[in-house]
C-alpha cells in the first residue's frame, strides 16, 4: 500500500472527509458509491463497481433476480440450455 501522508479526524458521526486530490486521481465524484471492506486491521475504500457474479466483468450489467450479471454471461447461458 502506498502512504499518501494525509490524515483525517473522524467526526462525531464516524464520518470521514475525502482530500480532493485523491478523489480525482481515483475519479470519484459527489454521489459515487465507495465500497469498504476490512483487511486484518485496516479499513480499505474502493469506488464501487458493479460487478457479474460469474466473470467479474464490470461491463453491461443487468439484474436477474437481484444478482447482477452480464451480457456475455447471460449469451453463454442460452448456449447451455
Amino acid at each position: 500500500m502506498k502512504s499518501t501522508g494525509i490524515v483525517r479526524k473522524v467526526d462525531n458521526l464516524g464520518r470521514i472527509v475525502l482530500p480532493i486530490e485523491i478523489r480525482k486521481v481515483l475519479d470519484i465524484k459527489e454521489k459515487d458509491s465507495i465500497e469498504i471492506f476490512i483487511d486484518d486491521d485496516k479499513i480499505v475504500l474502493a469506488k464501487y463497481q458493479p460487478s457479474c457474479i460469474f466473470c467479474g466483468n464490470t461491463e453491461n450489467i443487468v439484474y436477474f433476480n437481484g444478482k447482477r450479471v452480464c451480457a456475455d454471461c447471460i449469451e453463454k447461458m442460452k448456449s447451455n440450455f
